[in-house]
């Protein structure tokens, strides 16, 4: 339901998953998403990672099993903390990268409900465009942005609302995500 003086959704105490390939939109989307709750969280699961100052070991496409068990300590944390603000009368816009069989523990470990995900999957053109536009790399040399969507279009389950935000601005995308919301429901 829209509040429409002040433009912000008033709802129950909810999580809300938004991921998608690196240079999505994630970290945008999800701060406007979460600013048209009226009592909401922006959790950014990255930042978990970003507080590791010694031994941190990042993703590569080559594997890693110590990257692995900290991809999956990160992800438990983020969890953790989302169900603990859900539990306190917070709807929680979870932001972080879930690929392959990387989604699935991570929903497990959410507890609260009502549990929605929104994918954002733009084109890889518009990827590429907005990878080029901006400070943070993602890709560099390591990961190929074709192989990398590939990998999460493949390799991800299909569950949620996967969403082509390609055309879209954001307050777009998140007007899209609000009107699809119970689309986005995991049951």
């Amino acid at each position: 339901m829209t509040d429409r003086t002040s433009d912000t959704v008033t709802d129950i105490p909810q999580v809300v998953v938004v991921t998608g390939v690196m240079a999505a939109g994630k970290s945008t989307v999800s701060q406007l998403l979460a600013e048209r709750f009226s009592r909401a969280v922006h959790l950014r699961g990255d930042e978990f990672r970003r507080v590791v100052v010694r031994g941190r070991a990042d993703m590569t496409p080559q594997g890693d099993p110590e990257a692995e068990r900290q991809l999956t300590l990160r992800h438990a944390i983020t969890a953790h903390t989302a169900n603990a603000y859900a539990g306190a009368g917070f709807t929680v816009v979870v932001q972080d990268l879930f690929v392959g069989t990387s989604l699935q523990p991570f929903l497990d470990g959410i507890t609260a409900r009502p549990l929605s995900l929104v994918m954002l999957a733009p084109d890889v053109g518009t990827v590429m465009q907005r990878e080029s536009e901006r400070v943070k790399v993602g890709y560099g040399d390591l990961w190929s942005i074709r192989d990398f969507d590939h990998k999460v279009r493949t390799e991800t389950p299909h569950i949620g609302l996967w969403l082509d935000s390609s055309q879209q601005t954001p307050d777009e995308t998140v007007d899209e995500i609000i009107a699809r919301l119970p689309e986005a429901r995991i049951a």
